[in-house]
C-alpha cells in the first residue's frame, strides 16, 4: 500500500503557528491515512471506517465462594460452535433450562467458552434432550459476568424443569483474542470439549513452506496468546483426519517421521499442557474431549515423543500438478453426489443421483456428521455447517433420501442408512452444506476499491510487475456478469449482482490506475480471476483502466429460474395462422426470415406451448435494465423490461437449429406463488417487474411470440430447447438448470413432445442421448 505520509511535514512550523490545534490536525491527518489504507477485502469495515479495537483475555478472578464449573456445548449440531449447554457440576454433567434465558446469558455462556459473542439460543431442547440434572433454572444475566455461576437463577440444582426445555446457543466464529483454557475439574477431563483460541497446520520443512495450500506441518494451538506445539505420546490418526478435516483437506497420509525429530532435536518446542482425543468423525477440534494432562519434562522432550505432525491428502480441485499448476475450474470428483446453488466453491444443495435422476435430500435428521460425509466425498474437508430449509435454494426432481444417519466415515452418502419414503418431505426440506475448503490465499490477490461498502467497488488485482507485486485494475472490455461471479467468489462475498464496465464514480487508489489484466473470460466455474482465459503479459485494453476500469457489486444470495418441463409437455400444439393477424409479432421479430417475402394472405405454422418459470432461489430476480429504460411497444401496447428473456429453438438430432424463436419479457409478474407467499410484482398500470422467490411467471400458449415458427421446418424427430435469461443478463445461482430440452416428433400434420427435462437433472449418460448441446454456457459474445 502507497500512500505520502504528511505528518511530519512542516511539524515544526505548525508547533510554532498553531501549537493549540497541532493535536487536532494530526488527528484529521491521521484519519485521511486511515481510508486509504484499508481497501474492501471480504471481512471488516468500509473504507475510511476503522476497526474497533480488539480486547485481549484476561483470567476472570472469581469470589472464592463461586460454584467452580465447566461448560460444553452438546447434542445434535448443525456447526461446531452451537450446542445443547451442559454444566459439569459436582462430578456430573447436567442441563440448563430455558426458563428466564436470553440473549444476555447466552452472551455469558459463550465467553465463558472463549468465544467472542454470542450469536443466538434457542428453547426447548433443539439440540435433543440433554440427561442428568438440570443445574440451572430461571437464569438471568446481565451480559458481564464472567461465569454462568454468577448469573441470578433458583440456586444450582434447584429446578421445576424438564429436559425438554434445554436450552441450546449459538456462538460467534471468532475466539477471544489471548484466551486460555482454564481447567477446574481435577477428575473426569476426558468429558471436556477442548477449548483454544485457534489451531494451525505449519510448514515446517522447506519443501512445504511455499506450497500452497499448506499440507504437512506441526499442529499448533493458540492458548493463551502462545502458539504451542502438541505431544505426540497419545496421538492417534483418528486426531490427524479430524486436524486434516478442519483445514479442507479429505484425507491424511504418512510423512517422513525421522526428518522431523532432527528438528525437534535442533530446536526446542514449546509444548501445549494437554493432550487430544477425537473419535475421527468430529467436524472441528472444539468438538475432541480433552485428553490427560501431559508431563512435559523439564527439557521439553515431551517424555520421548517428538510434536506432532500431519500430512493431509488435498482432493483434486486444490492439488497442485507440475503441468497446469491449480485445476481451472471446480470439477466435482464423485460422479453420484454434487453441490449446487452454493456462492462459494465447498457449499450448495446436496444432490444425489438414483436411476439416471438427479434428486435432494430431505433434512429430517440432517446432521454435521452427514454432511461431513459428502464434503470429504466431494474432496473438501469436514463440514463447517449443515443447513437445513433449502438455505441454498430449492431443487427440482424427486427428493431420493430422507432421515440420513452417518457414522461419519463412510466413502459416500449413499452408504449412509437412510429412508427411501419421503412421504411429506418438499423441496422447502432440502439439505445443504458449507465445507471447510483449504486456504489458497485467492483473497489476498483481489479487492475491492472505492466502493461504498466491502460489497462493490473497482476490481483490483496483485499482479507481478518489474519483479515486484504491484496493485491494478481490470480491463473492463467484454467484462460480463460471468466475470463479475468469479471476482465474487473469489473475494467470498457471495454471487455477483452487476458487473460494471465503467467505474468513475468509484476512485480507487490512483496508483492503482493502470491496467494489469485484460482480455478476462470466464466460463463462471473459476474459482480464481486468474484461472479464466486472459491476455497474460500481453496486455490489450484501449480504453484504459482508471475510470473505465471493471468493477463489481456483490450480493450473499441470488434467484435461479427454472422451467417447469411438464408444462411445457402438456400445452404443446400445433396452429396455423393467417400472415395477416401476425402483424405485431413480425415486427417483433418472432417469426422466421422467411415471413418477409411472405403474402399477407399467407399462413404460418406455429408451435405453440405454456411455459411457467419458477424462481427457486433465495432472492427475487428484477431485470437489469431500470424502469427509465423500459421499451414501450405500441404494437403490443406493453413495455419490455428485457428485450431477450427466452430462446426457443428447435434443433436437428446432430444439434443443428433448424428453427428459433425468442421472447422478449413481455412482462415479468407473480401470476402465481407458493403457499404462504404474497404476490410481490405486477405489470399493471407501469408497475414494477420481476419474480419473487418461491413464485411463478407463466407465459400462457395463446400469446403472441409464445411460439417457435415451424413453417420451413421438414417432417422428422427434433430436440426442443428452451433456454432462459440466455444472455446472463441477471446474475443467478445457477445456470445449468436455466435450459429445458425435449423429444419431438413432427409428421407433417402432428406434433408430439415427450421426455421434457431442464439441464442437470438427468445423468451424463442420460443426457448424451439428447444430441446437441448438453448445457446451456451459450456464446453470448
Amino acid at each position: 500500500m502507497h500512500f505520502i505520509d504528511f505528518t511530519n511535514v512542516h511539524r515544526d512550523q505548525i508547533l510554532e503557528l498553531l501549537p493549540c490545534c497541532f493535536t487536532i490536525l494530526l488527528g484529521l491527518l491521521e484519519l485521511c491515512k486511515a481510508q486509504y489504507e484499508h481497501q474492501g477485502y471480504p471481512q471488516g469495515y468500509p473504507q475510511g471506517y476503522p476497526e474497533p479495537e480488539q480486547e485481549q483475555y484476561s483470567a476472570p478472578v472469581l469470589p472464592a465462594d463461586t460454584p467452580r464449573i465447566q461448560l460444553r456445548l452438546a447434542g445434535d449440531k448443525r456447526k461446531h460452535n452451537e450446542g445443547r449447554v451442559e454444566v459439569f457440576y459436582n462430578g456430573e454433567w447436567g442441563t440448563v433450562c430455558d426458563d428466564d434465558f436470553s440473549i444476555h446469558s447466552a452472551q455469558v455462556v459463550c465467553r465463558e467458552l472463549g468465544y467472542l459473542e454470542a450469536v443466538s439460543w434457542s428453547p426447548s431442547s433443539k439440540y435433543g434432550k440433554g440427561e442428568g440434572r438440570i443445574w440451572f433454572d430461571n437464569v438471568q444475566c446481565t451480559g458481564k459476568e464472567k461465569t454462568l455461576a454468577l448469573c441470578t437463577s433458583n440456586g444450582i440444582g434447584v429446578s421445576d424443569c424438564k429436559h425438554t426445555e434445554d436450552v441450546g446457543v449459538v456462538c460467534s466464529d471468532k475466539r477471544i483474542p489471548g484466551f486460555k483454557f482454564i481447567n477446574t475439574i481435577a477428575n473426569n477431563m476426558e468429558s471436556l470439549n477442548i477449548q483454544v483460541e485457534d489451531v494451525r497446520i505449519r510448514a515446517i520443512l522447506s519443501s512445504y513452506r511455499k506450497r500452497i495450500p499448506v499440507t504437512e506441518g506441526y499442529v499448533e494451538v493458540k492458548d493463551g496468546g502462545k502458539w504451542k506445539q502438541i505431544c505426540d505420546m497419545e496421538w492417534t490418526k483418528h486426531n490427524s483426519r479430524v486436524i486434516c478435516g478442519m483445514f479442507g483437506f479429505p484425507g491424511e497420509r504418512k510423512y517422513n517421521a525421522r526428518v522431523y525429530k532432527m528438528f525437534a532435536r535442533r530446536r526446542k518446542p514449546s509444548y501445549w499442557d494437554y493432550s487430544v482425543n477425537c473419535t475421527g468423525n468430529e467436524a472441528h477440534l472444539s468438538s475432541c474431549k480433552l485428553g490427560q494432562t501431559m508431563a512435559v519434562k523439564a527439557n521439553s522432550t515431551c517424555g520421548g515423543g517428538t510434536p506432532v505432525v500431519v500430512s493431509c491428502v488435498p482432493g483434486r480441485a486444490f492439488s497442485p500438478t507440475p503441468m497446469t499448476g491449480f485445476r481451472k475450474a471446480f470439477r466435482q470428483e464423485q460422479p453420484l453426489v454434487r453441490l449446487r446453488g452454493g456462492a462459494i466453491v465447498g457449499e450448495g444443495r446436496v444432490e444425489v443421483l438414483k436411476n439416471g435422476e438427479w434428486g435432494t435430500i430431505c433434512d429430517d435428521n440432517w446432521s454435521l456428521l452427514s454432511a461431513t460425509v459428502v464434503c470429504r466425498e466431494l474432496g473438501f474437508g469436514s463440514a463447517k455447517e449443515a443447513l437445513s430449509g433449502s438455505r441454498l435454494g430449492q431443487g427440482m426432481g424427486p427428493v431420493h433420501m430422507n432421515e440420513v444417519e452417518c457414522s461419519g466415515f463412510e466413502k459416500s452418502i449413499t452408504e449412509c442408512f437412510f429412508n427411501k419414503e419421503s412421504l411429506g418431505c418438499s423441496h422447502e426440506e432440502d439439505a445443504s452444506v458449507r465445507c471447510n475448503v483449504p486456504a489458497m490465499g485467492f483473497q489476498e490477490r483481489l479487492r475491492l476499491s472505492g466502493g461504498r461498502n466491502p460489497y462493490e467497488g473497482r476490481v483490483e488485482v496483485l499482479a507481478e510487475r518489474n519483479g515486484s507485486l504491484v496493485w491494478g485494475t481490470v480491463c473492463s472490455d467484454g467484462w460480463s456478469t460471468m466475470e463479475a461471479m468469479v471476482t465474487c467468489r473469489q473475494l467470498g462475498l457471495g454471487f455477483a449482482s452487476n458487473a460494471f464496465q465503467e467505474t468513475w464514480y468509484w476512485p480507487g487508489e490512483v496508483s492503482a490506475d493502470p491496467v494489469v489484466m485484460s482480455g478476462v473470460r470466464c466460463s463462471g466455474t473459476e474459482i480464481s480471476l486468474s484461472h479464466c482465459l486472459h491476455h497474460g503479459d500481453h496486455l490489450t485494453c484501449p480504453k484504459g483502466g482508471g475510470r473505465n476500469a471493471a468493477g463489481v457489486s456483490c450480493s450473499e444470495t441470488a434467484p435461479d429460474l427454472v422451467l417447469n418441463p411438464q408444462i411445457v409437455e402438456q400445452t404443446t400444439y400445433m396452429e396455423d395462422r393467417p400472415m395477416f393477424m401476425l402483424q405485431c409479432a413480425y415486427e417483433e421479430n418472432c417469426l422466421s426470415t422467411t415471413s418477409s417475402v411472405t403474402p399477407a394472405n399467407s399462413v404460418r405454422r406455429l408451435l405453440r406451448f405454456s411455459s411457467q418459470i419458477h424462481n427457486n432461489g433465495q432472492s427475487d430476480f428484477r431485470p437489469k435494465a431500470g424502469r427509465h429504460s423500459w421499451v414501450w411497444h405500441d404494437c403490443h401496447r406493453h413495455y419490455h423490461s428485457m428485450e431477450v428473456f427466452t430462446h426457443y429453438d428447435l434443433l436437428s438430432l446432430n444439434g443443428t437449429k433448424v428453427a428459433e424463436g425468442h421472447k422478449a419479457s413481455f412482462c415479468l409478474e407473480d401470476t402465481d406463488c407458493d403457499e404462504g407467499i404474497e404476490k410481490k410484482y405486477e405489470c399493471a398500470n407501469f408497475g414494477e417487474q420481476g419474480i419473487t422467490v418461491g413464485c411463478f411467471d407463466t407465459y400462457r400458449h395463446d400469446i403472441d411470440c409464445q411460439w417457435v415458427d415451424i413453417t420451413d421446418v421438414k417432417p422428422g424427430d427434433y430436440i426442443f430447447q428452451v433456454v432462459i435469461n440466455p444472455n446472463y443478463e441477471v446474475p443467478e445461482s445457477d445456470y445449468s438448470n436455466n435450459i429445458m430440452k425435449c423429444r419431438c416428433r413432427y409428421d407433417g400434420h402432428r406434433i408430439w413432445m415427450y421426455s421434457c427435462h431442464n439441464g442437470g437433472s438427468l445423468s451424463t449418460e442420460t443426457e448424451q442421448s439428447f444430441p446437441g448441446l448438453l448445457n446451456n454456457q451459450v456464446t453470448h459474445r
